[in-house]
């Protein structure tokens, strides 16, 4: 894990579980997208990038979650290198409290506090394309996060972050994380209008064409709207929803896919809401989610 490949020119990417890209800018100096997802991982990034002569100047973040950023505080401690994070995404970045704070719509409690959940802080300033080298560009992806966006490096790599899933990873979880349903697949629309060398998602393999793994993220997102609305012919709450979904596909339920799939889930239902395809029912004080 960790192990450093190039993509193509002076941009390389860290093979690990949120993938991390490496740019070199031909002056001894080097920036990242994004930082992986705790301090283990910054440690071996800051010894590869000391055994190649290269000293990090800024990290850019695709968005704030965690195995994004949860290097970002030992490599800004180590380097003194700048950390940018777009839009709402900077905010989020500075206090990942936020974050947890978040999914779980109160103080996040202990099962959501561990690393895989809650960076350490960082000190982050917006990530604009005027803080950008030469070179590099942004793109804005919503949906997944409040304000990802993917990130083009000069050599034409374009990092996309956590747009898409990997076949394996829907298969196995078949709800992915959404924070806005209508946005999200906004921009998987937006991608198959974009051209690239290469496309690093951060945790499916880089490809020259996105063409498949859009269809297959499209459909995936649709076939749970699709079972959601099933679901709501009959009445029910949250809860009973999340029961349902997690007995239809198989999944077992722990406190941790309690937040992610019920956040999802509720992402889910505010987008179906919206296109006016369930209504709120409350009776007997329960919230009751119904099929139009």
């Amino acid at each position: 894990m960790m192990e450093l490949i190039k993509a193509k020119g002076n941009t390389y990417y860290f093979e690990s579980p949120a993938k991390v890209g490496l740019v070199l800018l031909g002056d001894g100096t080097c920036v990242l997208i994004d930082s992986g997802n705790d301090k283990t991982a910054a440690k071996r990034i800051k010894r590869t990038l000391d055994e190649m002569g290269q000293t990090l100047v800024a990290i850019y973040n695709t968005h704030c979650h965690a195995d994004h950023i949860g290097g970002n505080a030992y490599l800004q401690a180590q380097t003194g290198c700048k950390v940018y994070s777009p839009g709402v995404e900077c905010d989020f970045t500075n206090h990942p409290i936020l974050e947890s704070s978040l999914l779980y719509s109160a103080v996040p409690p202990r099962p959501l506090r561990g690393k895989f959940m809650l960076a350490e802080p960082s000190v982050a300033e917006p990530l604009t394309a005027d803080v950008l080298p030469t070179g590099f560009s942004l793109l804005p992806l919503g949906g997944h996060a409040l304000d990802m966006v993917g990130i083009r490096t000069p050599d034409d790599v374009l990092f996309v972050g956590d747009v898409v899933s990997a076949p394996e990873t829907l298969a196995k979880y078949r709800v992915a994380y959404t924070f806005d349903v209508g946005n999200y697949l906004a921009s998987l629309d937006t991608l198959r209008g974009v051209k690239a060398a290469l496309f690093v998602p951060s945790h499916t393999p880089p490809t020259a064409d996105l063409t498949e793994l859009l269809d297959l993220n499209e459909a995936a997102a649709n076939a749970v709207a699709a079972d959601i609305l099933d679901l709501c012919r009959t009445p029910r709450t949250h809860e009973m929803l999340l029961k349902a979904l997690f007995d239809k596909y198989g999944l077992t339920l722990t406190f941790s896919q309690f937040a992610l799939v019920g956040g999802a889930l509720r992402a889910y239902l505010s987008w179906l809401l919206d296109t006016g395809r369930v209504e709120p029912l409350i009776t007997e004080n329960y919230l009751y989610y119904k099929a139009v």
